[in-house]
């Protein structure tokens, strides 16, 4: 596991740099979504793709970026689903972007993940990292990640993120976030997953939501590149991560690129999810 998270803070760098000083414009490709994909998708795509190969545990790679898995070791174990560049819209308005990472051991499957990782590109870059019951965050400085400290989720927090087209959502579910907010919590969502789920970690606790909703039943967000690595940081600090009915790591998807509702915060805010949610 060691050399997994050596190559994703090698591969985290190298994103950075790309960031830095790449063309950020559109290419002529798209991905499995149909949406057309800029030039640092690509390029994080790959440089990912590249890091992950040298690392003989590694069995099989799977990308937002492409269509289907790709097997890199018939002897590995680890099976790696990650999103290399979540929100890389939000790159031209020079807003914080950032890397997804899922370890699976043996298969694609919520109930064998094993660690999770994600990677803020902001005015710092930083990376979390969530495994054996421990959630650690490293800031990278002088071309190294350097430890910093343990997360852990308060009970109740204070911070909402309310993820789709508020126009889509279930009358209760707007209810529900509507009364969040008569009670004194806060906005804070720049539309980029990564840090606004990271603001709320660090923040001590609140709530991400991205429900289903009439334009997409099953939500946006997928399970295996970014809905359980979230799901598998979140409850490992001490937090929550549902679909609205129950845990979402036990979901099953049938297809690597399958979609989940996910709901992710500390218990207070996920309960009162659950309680709404069961009522309807």
């Amino acid at each position: 596991m060691n050399t997994i998270l050596e190559a994703i803070q090698k591969s985290a760098i190298r994103i950075k740099h790309a960031i830095d000083v790449k063309d950020i414009g559109y290419s002529q490709e798209q991905n499995s979504s149909g949406e057309t994909q800029l030039q640092l998708d690509i390029q994080s795509d790959l440089i990912i793709e590249e890091e992950l190969s040298r690392i003989e545990t590694v069995h099989t790679i799977a990308s937002e970026e492409k269509e289907h898995p790709m097997v890199l070791n018939e002897k590995g174990h680890y099976y790696i689903a990650f999103d290399p560049l979540d929100g890389s819209s939000l790159v031209d308005v020079n807003l914080s972007v950032g890397s997804i990472f899922g370890i699976y051991e043996g298969e694609f499957s919520g109930e064998k993940m094993v660690a999770a990782c994600y990677v803020v590109y902001g005015p710092r870059v930083e990376l979390v990292f969530a495994q054996y019951g421990k959630v650690s965050l490293y800031l990278l400085q002088n071309g190294v990640f350097e430890y910093v400290k343990e997360i852990q989720l308060n009970v109740k927090g204070k911070i909402m993120a309310p993820g789709g087209t508020q126009q889509c959502w279930p009358a209760y579910h707007k209810q529900m976030i509507d009364s969040f907010f008569a009670r004194g919590y806060r906005l804070r969502y720049s539309g980029g997953m990564v840090p606004d789920l990271h603001q709320i970690l660090l923040k001590g606790g609140g709530l991400f939501s991205y429900p289903g909703a009439s334009d997409k039943p099953e939500g946006k967000l997928r399970m295996l590149f970014e809905v359980f690595p979230f799901a598998f940081i979140f409850e490992t600090a001490g937090g929550k991560a549902v679909d609205g009915k129950g845990d979402v790591l036990e979901k099953t998807p049938r297809h690597v690129h399958d979609t989940s509702p996910c709901f992710f915060g500390s218990n207070d805010e996920v309960n009162e999810v659950l309680s709404v949610y069961a009522a309807h």
